[in-house]
C-alpha cells in the first residue's frame, strides 16, 4: 500500500473529535491509538480489541505522526542547574 493511500485513511473534521485526526469511519483518534501502542499493546490486541479496525489503520497513524513531526521544528534547551 502507498504512502498515499495509508494517508487517505486518516481524516480530519471538526464535526468528529473536535477535528483531531481519526481512522476513515471511526471515532479513533491517532493519538489514542499511539498511545495505546505507547503503552505496550500490540497491534494484534488492538485489532481485537476494536473488531473494525484493520492493520492498515494502525500503519496509517504511524505514518501520519511521522509525516506530521517531519514538519515540526524543535527547540532544544537546557536546565539550568544551581
Amino acid at each position: 500500500m502507498s504512502d498515499q493511500e495509508l494517508l487517505d485513511r486518516i481524516v480530519l473534521d471538526p464535526k468528529v473529535m473536535v477535528g483531531k485526526p481519526v481512522v476513515r469511519g471511526t471515532r479513533l483518534t491517532v493519538d489514542f491509538l499511539l498511545g495505546l501502542l505507547a503503552h505496550g499493546q500490540t497491534v494484534e490486541e488492538i485489532l481485537e480489541e476494536y473488531r473494525g479496525l484493520a492493520r492498515e489503520d494502525v500503519q496509517a497513524c504511524l505514518l501520519f505522526a511521522s509525516r506530521s513531526l517531519a514538519s515540526t521544528e524543535f527547540a532544544t534547551f537546557r536546565l539550568q542547574t544551581a
